[in-house]
Order: C-alpha cells, then structure tokens, then sequence
C-alpha cells in the first residue's frame, strides 16, 4: 500500500525545511501533497525562495486521504498556521485518528496550542517558540520539553529546526513504511551515520 501525506506551505515558511520534507518522503515513495495555506499556490518562503504548491489548502477536503499531516517551521509559515481555522481543523481530525502521524518542524508546533491538540505530549520546537508553547501563567502546554533533535510521543513527531529536518523526516517515514524503508532512502544519500542506522 502506498502511504500519503499533506505537507502544508505558507508565505514565511522555512524552505529547507518543506523541501527536505517534501523530498525524503517522495524518496520513500509516499504521496506527498503540499498544500498552499497562504492565498497563493506560489508561496514566498523565509529566505525568498518561491515555491509552488501543488493545491491550496481550502481544496484540500479528504482527511482520509493522507496518513500524515506535517507543519514545516518558518515563522511566518507557523503563525500563518496558528492563526487559520482550516489548519485547526485538520489539526485535530487527524491528531484524533489512532491511525494518523501528526508531525511540526522548528516554529511549526505553535499551531497544535490553538487547534487543541497535543496536550500533555512530549515534544521539542525551535528553542525560540518554547514561551509560545506555554499556557497561561507558568503552565507548559506540553508534558514535557525536550531539547532532543526529534521527539515521538505515540504518532505525534516534533523537531527542532532545519538542520534537524532529514532526521525529522527520515522518522515519518519510518512510522509510516518501517525501518528498512528508512535505510534504503539515507543511505543513498549519504546523510550522516548518526542520522541512521548503518
């Protein structure tokens, strides 16, 4: 059976990050679709680089369609997210599904706190939106904070940041099609040992 996923995009978004997603998976042969949830297909990501996704967002309407929904970093990307109601949905129908992987690189994780998800989870973020995963007064949204390169609570990953991304994104792979899959996708490449198993 061949695995799915919606790769979300924004005007903001961190390119390295939605590339090297995007790429690692269509590399383990899951069906990628990135979803534009800006006003645009073309998005103008972090650093100027444009992309095109391939639909927006609001033409997105199968959840059953995907395994996994995934949030690339990029503050403006993130807070694009944060702030839309169409992401919150999607947010919560697949962190609901025992089924489903739901996964935020970097910035990306600010947006479970408002579409209510992923409370009590342990989970990482880029260092510089750990306030934003806080409550009110001293109370963390999360279970725990982890300064690990990639965190798994049950279905949900999190990960830090663009140099974290082949790790982040070698580990939905190996959620969705298992560890040998992940191997024959990083050797090839020739990421670093410590990235995967040798």
């Amino acid at each position: 059976m061949t695995h799915s996923a919606l790769v979300l995009c924004a005007d903001g978004t961190e390119e390295i990050e939605c590339v090297v997603i995007v790429d690692v998976l269509r590399r383990a042969n899951i069906r990628v679709v990135l979803a534009s949830a800006s006003a645009s297909r073309r998005v103008q990501c972090s650093r100027g680089v444009v992309l095109e996704a391939d639909v927006l967002l609001d033409e997105v309407d199968a959840v059953t369609e995907f395994d996994a929904i995934v949030l690339p970093g990029g503050m403006g990307g993130a807070k694009a997210f944060a702030s839309s109601a169409r992401v919150h949905q999607l947010l919560a129908q697949y962190y609901s599904s025992s089924s489903k992987v739901v996964a935020a690189v970097c910035a990306g994780p600010i947006a479970f706190k408002p579409s209510g998800i992923a409370q009590n989870k342990n989970i990482t973020s880029h260092p510089s939106v750990k306030q934003q995963l806080m409550v009110e007064g001293d109370s963390p949204w999360f279970a725990s904070y982890s300064e690990e390169r990639v965190v798994v609570d049950g279905r949900l990953v999190t990960s830090r940041g663009p140099g974290t991304c082949f790790e982040f994104a070698l580990k939905i792979v190996e959620l969705l099609s298992g560890a040998q899959v992940v191997d024959e996708v990083a050797k090839p490449m020739m990421l670093h040992p410590a990235i995967h198993s040798e």
